[in-house]
This record gives C-alpha cells, structure tokens and sequence, in this order.
C-alpha cells in the first residue's frame, strides 16, 4: 500500500499517475477535495481510499503493517497565506508527526519541501544537507520558513543520531509547472495563465522588472516539468539506499519571456507581451533569480536527463491545455 498526501493536489495527483501506470498499490489519497474540481486530478486513478487528513494517523495505525511507502506532498502551498498558525500547524507540526510515524514503523518516507527555503537566493541554491549551510537561509514568506522549519529538523535528528526512518528523502521543487495544476487559481504556473491569451492571440503579461541587473521580462526562474519531478520521486522510490535532502529542478534557470514564447510558439503564434508592474505587496520581497544546483542529486546517481523548457511547455500544451480533457 502506498499512501500519498496532497494526492489530489498537482504533484501528488501526478505521482498517483506514475505508481499505477507502474502497477504499484493499492494506492491511497489523503487530502481534502473540497467543493471545486480537484476530484479531477484523481478521477482516472483506481484507487484504495481516500483519506481525509483528520483520519490520517487512524488509517495509518490500521494499515501500519501494510505500508509500503509515504510519500507527503501535502502542504499549505500557498506563498501569500498569512495566517502563520495555520501553516505551522499543517506544514511543520502534521509533517514532524508523520516523519514520527514512520519513524516508529520504519515506513520509508518521501516529502516535498521547495524552492522557497532559500529566500532571495542571496546564500545560493546549494542542497547542502549541513545544518549550518541551512541556518543561513532565509526564507521570503511564511511558506518557504515552515518548509525551511521542518528540513532543519530532520538535518538536527541526524545530527544528535536519533531514529530515522529506513529510507527518506525531502524534495525541494523549483517551479513546476504541467497537468493537474487548475484547482490552485492564481498560483497555477505561469504557463497555464498564459495559454488563453497566447490562444486568442491576446497579450500576455508579464512583470516589469523593479531591478536594474534584470530587463522586463528578464526574472529568471528554473521552470521544471512535473513529469521530471515524478521520475526522481519513482528513482528515489527505486534507490532506498539514497537518503537526504535534494534540489529538483533543471540546474537552468530562464526568463518569463522565454516561458511565455514558447507557449505563443507551441500555439502557432508569435509571441506578444505586455509588461506591468508588479505588485507593491509582492514587489519588496520578489525573487529575480532561481536555479537549483544539482550536484548533490547528480552524485547520488540520477542520471536521466531534464526535459528542455520548450520541450515541457509544447508537450503541457498539445497534449492537456489545448484538449477538452486537460487531466492526467
């Protein structure tokens, strides 16, 4: 049985995809559905259950022997939430308990930090998986601390040589973008914003640049395929000997403007933007620059190549955003 939290959301509802389309299961969801569309990211997949999260640790206790792996993907991901208390209480104190859990029943587990624990990129995009590398980092929203809050946690149990799990690893995404993605509103990637204008043959928009090492258009971010992101949760599935806490992205980073092209191109069109400027609440704290170091990952063994910006985009077009059945 393996068990996925957040697995109606977009990674976790894309990795549910990957461990049936392996013949891996049964397979069981835990996340809320709520009254939107999210039921269908998960509407093709056959599975064993679905779990709400105030059952969670039920189920896990009546399943512990059954458990094959966890992976937790479930999160409170929005980078404008406010409410600190909230985001604490699901991102560090629910994540502390499973690590917990799978700890005691020695269930290997695999979860999802982020990109956002490095705050403006000022220390670097290093995975280091040194306590004091990480207390250097500072992240820019109440999301990316509570992320940055539990991977410290996990560096210190090693640290003090308490109980770990047989095999964990966390994750830290950089911007994902692909299938599944629609239930999140205004923090859907970039690229499926921009499909309906660059369809119409409207404008896109894009922020003006606030900094002067950056032209409009220039901010970099290292945009990555979700297909990407599951092949190295499924070889990290694969390699239980490979423990810690990994960067996952290309190791590129490129501009909006070569994001939005490409999605005008991938139409048939050519690209037209306007810029604006970008919001006075997001502007202070605004990353111009992302890219993820993949040297830790590299060395453990991955080796599968990273599917090109306008390779992913022109693949998340054709084959979703463009068609009636836009789901995995």
């Amino acid at each position: 049985m393996y068990f996925v939290t957040g697995g109606a959301g977009f990674i976790g509802s894309n990795l549910l995809a990957a461990l049936e389309e392996r013949g891996l299961g049964p397979l069981v969801l835990c996340d809320r559905l709520r009254s939107n569309d999210k039921w269908r990211n998960i509407a093709k997949r056959e599975l064993s259950d679905v779990v709400h999260p105030e059952q969670m640790f039920d189920f896990l206790e009546a399943n512990r022997t059954r458990i094959q792996a966890v992976f937790h993907m479930g999160a409170i991901s929005t980078t404008t939430e406010i409410n600190a208390d909230l985001i604490v209480a699901n991102n560090f104190n629910l994540s502390l308990a499973l690590f917990a859990w799978c700890t005691r029943n020695q269930v290997p587990i695999i979860y999802a930090s982020s990109a956002a624990t490095y705050g403006d990129g000022s220390q670097g995009f290093d995975d280091s998986n040194n306590g004091a590398s990480l207390s250097l980092l500072k992240p820019l929203n109440a999301y990316g601390w509570s992320k940055h809050l539990f991977d410290r946690r996990v560096i210190r149990k090693i640290a003090e040589g308490k109980p770990m799990p047989p095999h964990w690893a966390g994750l830290k995404f950089f911007n994902v973008y692909g299938p599944n993605e629609y239930h999140k509103g205004a923090q859907q990637s970039v690229v499926a914003q921009i499909y309906p204008h660059a369809e119409a043959g409207a404008p896109a928009h894009l922020f003006r640049s606030h900094h002067p090492d950056y032209p409009d258009g220039g901010q970099k971010r290292d945009f990555i395929w979700v297909g990407d992101v599951v092949d190295v949760i499924m070889w990290l599935l694969d390699h239980p000997s490979v423990n810690g806490i990994f960067n996952v992205g290309t190791g590129k980073a490129r501009t909006f403007t070569d994001l939005a092209s490409a999605v005008y191109r991938a139409v048939g069109k050519e690209p037209y933007i306007k810029y604006v400027d970008t919001p006075q609440n997001i502007r202070e704290n605004y990353q111009y620059f992302t890219e993820a170091q993949m040297d830790h990952l590299r060395t453990a063994g991955y080796n599968k190549p990273f599917t090109s910006l306008e390779a992913g985009v022109t693949s998340y077009v054709t084959r979703y955003l463009a068609n009636k059945d836009r789901y995995l």
